[in-house]
């Protein structure tokens, strides 16, 4: 005689809990705790129950994927948020669609953008790029052209959406009062695309932390990058070629220092002996580098989860009033600096 197949019952038995609240944690897991939702996910586990995603997402007219928009896939940056976006977001009978905005040497195009999000309905958007076409920006809680979104890392100025940032300005200060307080006075920042708004931040609190201390950089000392270590390389000739050289370097992202530091190696100059240096991001890599790279490290992982759930529960409330729904709430992250081998006072 055939076992009959587990129901949400006897997941709901299992988990010591109503059979609403089995749904909430499947449906709309940021509408419980994650103790209940770990619970719910034991009990199904032992049950053996199947989730029907797809007969569930047609009941509501719903394609059970949420896009996520990535400014360069290649930046390894980004691989921990898309993990942790995934994680939060597959409970939930969702699929993870991810984008290339701007591939690694190829110019960011727009009509791409709008053919990928028009080919591909979504039931939500992230996006880790600070940037929108202005069509789009147009359509936000409007209309059902694009569905509910948040912005994670970057974000649009002025656009009344949901975002999950950093204290870029914040993190560049604590870069810059390291190297200040090793006694470094000769400080030059390695920076991203000009127009990008974490560049724009970060070169803000480098310029702050170096006014607190007194110190008035030279034009020169402001090197051109674009968050790459090809750029951080180019950077490193730069910085050869200044009249007084600085002892020190902030580099507004690690791949840039990563870049900085091996063109140094290649000319026979050594980090820290010659020149300090700090990144921004702490990537995998930092902690394994040689030298070991102090920098300023981002909740990777928070971030990515923080945006699911900011999404999720979102996509609930625009779902409840069968419309968009307007959020300018903004999630603030800790940041924290990582002193590690590529600092140490001037000689």
């Amino acid at each position: 005689m055939n076992k009959p197949l587990p129901r949400i019952r006897d997941v709901a038995l299992a988990a010591g809990v109503s059979t609403a609240t089995v749904s909430r944690a499947l449906s709309h897991p940021e509408q419980v705790s994650r103790e209940t939702r770990e619970r719910v996910l034991a009990a199904i586990d032992a049950t053996g129950y199947t989730i029907n995603h797809a007969a569930r997402n047609l009941r509501r007219r719903r394609t059970g994927a949420i896009v996520v928009l990535v400014p360069n896939l290649a930046n390894p940056f980004f691989s921990k948020i898309l993990s942790a976006i995934a994680a939060e977001i597959a409970p939930a009978g969702y699929n993870v669609l991810v984008a290339d905005t701007a591939p690694q040497g190829q110019e960011r195009d727009d009509e791409r953008m709008l053919g990928y999000l028009s080919n591909n309905r979504a039931d939500g958007l992230i996006l880790l790029d600070g940037h929108l076409p202005g069509e789009l920006r147009q359509d936000i809680g409007v209309s059902r052209s694009l569905p509910p979104l948040v912005f994670a890392c970057e974000w649009i100025d002025g656009l009344a959406t949901p975002s999950v940032v950093i204290d870029n300005a914040e993190g560049a200060r604590l870069a810059i009062r390291h190297l200040v307080g090793l006694g470094h006075r000769r400080i030059a920042h390695i920076m991203g695309p000009p127009t990008n708004v974490l560049t724009i931040e970060r070169r803000r609190g480098t310029l702050e932390g170096l006014a607190e201390a007194g110190i008035c950089p030279r034009e020169e000392w402001l090197l051109p990058g674009d968050f790459t270590m090809e750029s951080g390389a180019a950077a490193a000739h730069r910085w050869l070629a200044c009249a007084e050289r600085p002892t020190a370097v902030f580099c507004a992202s690690d791949e840039m220092a990563f870049g900085f530091i091996s063109e140094l190696h290649r000319m026979g100059l050594s980090v820290p002996r010659d020149v300090s240096v700090v990144g921004f991001d702490d990537i995998e890599t930092a902690s394994r580098y040689v030298p070991a790279l102090t920098t300023v490290r981002q909740p990777r992982d928070c971030i990515g989860t923080t945006a699911a759930r900011m999404l999720l529960a979102l996509m609930a409330k625009s779902e409840e009033a069968k419309a968009p729904v307007l959020s300018g709430e903004r999630r603030l992250l800790p940041i924290e600096l990582v002193v590690r081998e590529s600092t140490r006072p001037p000689e």
